[in-house]
């Protein structure tokens, strides 16, 4: 290993360690302000705590010696934090929650050891399509799928229930950044004119344009609206990175301020969200109370907070998922709802940094579209929570209560810390040693090498 690649695995140690300190201290004072006293299982957590991370700290120093060595501490900062504040409102939550985060944990660590080479993905883009579409589509089949919250996106399969959109919004990233990375400088020609304008033709956008615009028009069918304003952004931001040409922004806004129209009038439950969204008083016994009661608990967090364990975030209905963000700015106040905004800031920049180093189409858009996907769904929860923008039913990445979501996260950082890894290994910053499937095939040639002498 590289002395540069050395100091990253070492920073990232460090960083790894801090955030299980953080943890470890909040979930014992949580204790300490909710029972005065602190728990009996503190250090059987501790262990635990400490070989999860330990195990994807260990995973990345074997798998992805070269990767950024911030992108793991802020996420298990971000993973810890909100189960503290999951185990705050339910010990059984938290209990599932624990078995989640080993599952991301090992989805992560897997995502690492079967993907070496991140561009030989963009050889399977029409398959991630199909997988991404048939995710979409599995909370429509009958027996399987389910509402919960006025939005269909649920599935049962026996004891288990998953939202397989979290899966398709990373089997679409890869299917628009594969398509794009092959047909980028196609779509900025413009040779089709079409009276004063010059757009692509459309043999290069419609397919890219019909997958946005079936996964949109079915997320709106399951009246899932935070999961249709993520994919439509995901697919403007990727198609204007792709392209370099800001007149894709503006066709966006437009269509957006379209659509956003469209559904108002269309649908009842979008003019609900709006109404609360600008007067949530109004409504206070009816559908704004959860709006009202996030401002309370926010308001009465003031800049220190009330301290962990000494609010009342029950009152918040939801307060696991949706409002997981006022549940922490009620008991950490101002200070500690900034520190999850930097933490989202900080891995939108590392997210962001690892794009511009990639030297492949395919990597730099897939670092773009993956970042694009925390840093949105980040903005889109968060904001509805402090009513800046109308709220939506999504979840606060890797701090919300949710084993979908979690899982879907951890294998998305997997990608991204593999696009940084071999990124540095082209720069050559880390060793460039040959992948798994590499080594496979040239034992396998060496075999039948050796069986054909041996014929010989």
């Amino acid at each position: 290993m590289s002395t540069l690649a050395e100091q990253r695995r070492g920073h990232e140690l460090r960083l790894v360690i801090f955030a299980g300190i953080i943890t470890a201290a909040a979930y014992t004072l949580a204790s300490l302000g909710q029972n005065s006293e602190i728990p009996p299982r503190i250090l059987p957590f501790l262990g635990f705590l400490l070989l999860i991370l330990m195990s994807a700290h260990i995973a990345v120093r074997l798998l992805a010696p070269g990767a950024d060595g911030t992108l793991l501490p802020l996420a298990v900062m971000l993973n810890g934090l909100g189960y503290v504040m999951i185990a705050r409102l339910s010990e059984r939550l938290a209990g599932l929650q624990t078995t989640w985060t080993f599952i991301g944990v090992a989805a992560f660590a897997a995502t690492l050891l079967v993907v070496q080479r991140v561009n030989d993905l963009a050889r399977f883009k029409w398959t991630f399509f199909v997988v991404g579409a048939g995710l979409l589509m599995l909370p429509m089949v009958p027996g399987l799928g389910f509402s919960s919250g006025g939005a269909r996106i649920w599935v049962s399969i026996g004891p288990i229930n998953f939202q397989p959109g979290e899966f398709a919004k990373l089997a679409l990233a890869l299917f628009f950044a594969a398509y794009l990375a092959e047909t980028r400088e196609l779509i900025k020609q413009n040779t089709w004119k079409v009276g004063p304008f010059q757009l692509p033709e459309p043999r290069d956008l419609l397919p890219l344009l019909g997958a946005w615009g079936f996964s949109v028009v079915l997320m709106v069918g399951q009246k899932d609206l935070g999961s249709s304003l993520l994919f439509f952004t995901l697919f403007i931001v990727m198609v204007w990175i792709a392209t370099e040409k800001a007149s894709f922004l503006a066709v966006g806004a437009v269509l957006f301020a379209m659509s956003a129209t469209v559904a108002y009038f269309l649908f009842d439950h979008v003019q609900t969200r709006v109404s609360i969204w600008l007067d949530p008083w109004s409504s206070y016994r009816g559908k704004g109370y959860q709006i009202a009661q996030s401002m309370f608990a926010l308001g009465s967090g003031g800049l220190g907070g009330t301290g962990l364990g000494l609010g009342d975030p029950t009152r918040i209905p939801e307060a696991k998922n949706d409002f997981i963000f006022a549940a922490i700015g009620e008991e950490l106040g101002l200070f500690g709802a900034t520190a999850i905004l930097i933490a989202f800031l900080l891995l939108a920049g590392a997210g962001l940094r690892t794009a511009m180093r990639a030297k492949r189409d395919f990597a730099k858009l897939l670092a773009v579209g993956l970042t694009t996907i925390l840093s949105v769904q980040a903005f889109i929860i968060i904001g509805g929570v402090i009513r800046v923008v109308p709220l939506t039913g999504i979840t606060l990445p890797f701090v919300s209560y949710g084993g979908s979501s979690l899982v879907a996260n951890y294998v998305l950082l997997a990608l991204l810390l593999r696009i940084s890894d071999n990124t540095a290994k082209r720069l050559g910053e880390a060793p460039d040693a040959m992948s798994v499937t590499e080594r496979f095939e040239a034992a396998r040639a060496r075999r039948v090498a050796r069986r054909t002498g041996d014929t010989e």
